[in-house]
């Protein structure tokens, strides 16, 4: 499994680097607070897999990053994706990172 730190993803992101972000949690969970990006419950994630870019980087989230895990397996099983990464933590580390980091 193929995964990105908070830091990373920051980096990516500010410098407009080409990517997609997935969120694989509820909908009320994506309501609550998100990092952007599509949303997709983990339950729906095969049956919308043509969402899923193939061409560049694709970050998924959750909130500690087990259902994101669970989301790339589910993937990959069904199609030899090269380019699914897993946020480290989630949104819970990213809420982390930013609190601690509020200038980032």
């Amino acid at each position: 499994m193929d995964n990105i730190t908070c830091l990373q993803l920051a980096e990516l992101i500010d410098k407009k680097a080409p990517l997609q972000l997935i969120d694989v949690r509820e909908s009320s969970e994506h309501r609550q607070f998100n990092i952007g990006g599509l949303h997709i419950p983990l339950n729906e994630i095969v049956l919308q897999m043509d969402k899923v870019e193939k061409e560049m980087p694709v970050v998924f989230y959750c909130r500690r990053g087990i259902r994101s895990q669970i989301a790339i397996q589910r993937l990959q099983a069904k199609y030899p994706y090269r380019n699914l990464k897993n946020l480290t933590g989630g949104t819970a580390a990213w809420e982390n990172y930013f609190n601690a980091n509020p200038f980032n």
